[in-house]
């Protein structure tokens, strides 16, 4: 690269997002409406079943689809047709964002894919997303199963090619799943490869219904298991990684946790954040230590419960006198359990 081309390099995408920003300031009108459109109709539907904190990742994904850098037509046709959803106030939020983006070529990095760089609080979705997408790809192939745990509005699983023998099971609370089945057919999204089962992490034996549902123990499988355990017990989550550990050697979970930091924080942020989940009745429960290392700490808590650190990535900056928000983590199952 000449230095010509150095400079035009270093200020195209700061000029990219000044464009992408004006264009978003002069439409703000359409995008408040659009939001408060949102916001009563979600509150009008409340009793729908639908869980904000599933539904927020499929209102992510469903815009990557619409800029075009993660192609997902079944969250694509999820999203327009739950209860509690306006179509209208969809397009009004997002309308603008996506012209921006068309016209400046900017992409803003909560939305990115895949996702590159310091994950932080505010883009961790996008980050998590694409740790989670490579993960899949990575171990897939080893498993003769994929177990979606907590799937909520999750398409993967509805990605999947049809033939190759792998078996698909999504896990969550009844409730959830019945909404999910419904939607989808409604829309029209093939979930003939899926099987459904219905256990509440917290109360329930989730791996006895699963096994009763066809899953089989004896046989390596992937488990994907996002965004989570932050609103699960400690007890729940130690019971559900020991209950994987149990099963046949090689298979492999894919999960995330937050550290005791974002609960106990006392910045504004993030007390505006556990506060709006408190009030919508998912309150964060669980923490990882937060002592530095995070690597150690997640490595205690597998160990603990049968199983073998094999990726992480750590969730914001850890130093010295810096602790991590959390990390997104493989482990396998060790040989030596059975």
């Amino acid at each position: 690269m000449t230095n010509v081309d150095s400079k035009r390099s270093a200020w195209r995408e700061p000029l990219a997002a000044l464009i992408f920003f004006l264009v978003c300031a002069l439409l703000s009108p359409v995008f408040v409406i659009g939001y408060g459109l949102w916001i009563v109709k979600a509150y009008a539907g409340r009793g729908s079943g639908v869980s904000a904190t599933a539904q927020g990742p499929l209102s992510a994904r469903w815009f990557q689809h619409q800029l075009g850098v993660r192609r997902d037509e079944a969250a694509n046709r999820l999203l327009m047709a739950l209860p509690g959803i306006s179509p209208l106030a969809v397009r009004l939020v997002f309308g603008p964002l996506l012209l921006a983006s068309r016209l400046s070529g900017y992409i803003p990095p909560a939305f990115r894919y895949p996702f590159e760089g310091e994950i932080t609080l505010q883009n961790q979705a996008t980050a998590r997303q694409t740790f989670y997408d490579a993960a899949v790809e990575r171990y897939l192939a080893g498993a003769a199963q994929f177990v979606i745990l907590g799937a909520g509005f999750d398409t993967r699983a509805l990605r999947l090619p049809k033939s190759g023998g792998l078996r698909a099971f999504e896990v969550d609370t009844p409730g959830t799943l019945a909404i999910k089945q419904k939607v989808l057919k409604e829309a029209g999204v093939d979930a003939a490869g899926v099987t459904f089962v219905g256990a509440d992490f917290q109360r329930e034996d989730w791996f006895g219904r699963l096994t009763a549902a066809g899953f089989d123990p004896r046989q390596p499988a992937l488990f994907v298991w996002e965004g989570v355990t932050p609103y699960l017990e400690r007890a729940a989550v130690e019971a559900t990684l020991r209950k994987i550990a149990g099963g046949a050697a090689g298979s492999v979970v894919v999960f995330d946790c937050f550290t005791t930091e974002v609960l106990e924080s006392q910045s504004p942020y993030l007390r505006v954040v556990r506060a709006s989940l408190r009030a919508g009745g998912e309150p964060l429960r669980f923490g990882l230590d937060s002592t530095p290392p995070l690597e150690a700490r997640l490595a205690e808590l597998l160990q603990s419960c049968g199983l073998a650190l094999e990726e992480q990535r750590t969730l914001g900056k850890e130093t010295d006198g810096q602790c991590a928000w959390g990390g997104f983590v493989v482990a396998s199952v060790r040989s030596d359990n059975r």
